[in-house]
């Protein structure tokens, strides 16, 4: 396997460092985190069963889809994470 060094400051080691478990390589503790981290529609998929919105939300979330034919450009952001 191949290796890359990086440099990293002293804070963020300290952070790597406080989630790292004994067994676990600062390699797996940064792809645990960053893999938690991501935002797709498959770890969305995963998670579906726990979601719970609002009538609301709902209503709001129909409203952008539906104006959405009329100009794809001014469709909104919605999270910005």
């Amino acid at each position: 396997m191949a290796v890359k060094t990086i440099t990293i400051d002293m804070e963020a080691y300290s952070i790597l460092s406080n989630l790292k478990k004994d067994n676990e390589s600062f390699s797996q503790v940064i792809k645990k985190t960053l893999r938690r981290e991501s935002k797709t529609a498959a770890r969305l998929l995963e998670n579906l069963d726990s979601c719970v919105l609002s009538v609301e939300t709902l209503n709001h979330a129909n409203r952008i889809v539906r104006d959405r034919h009329h100009s794809m450009t001014d469709s909104p952001i919605l999270d910005q994470d």
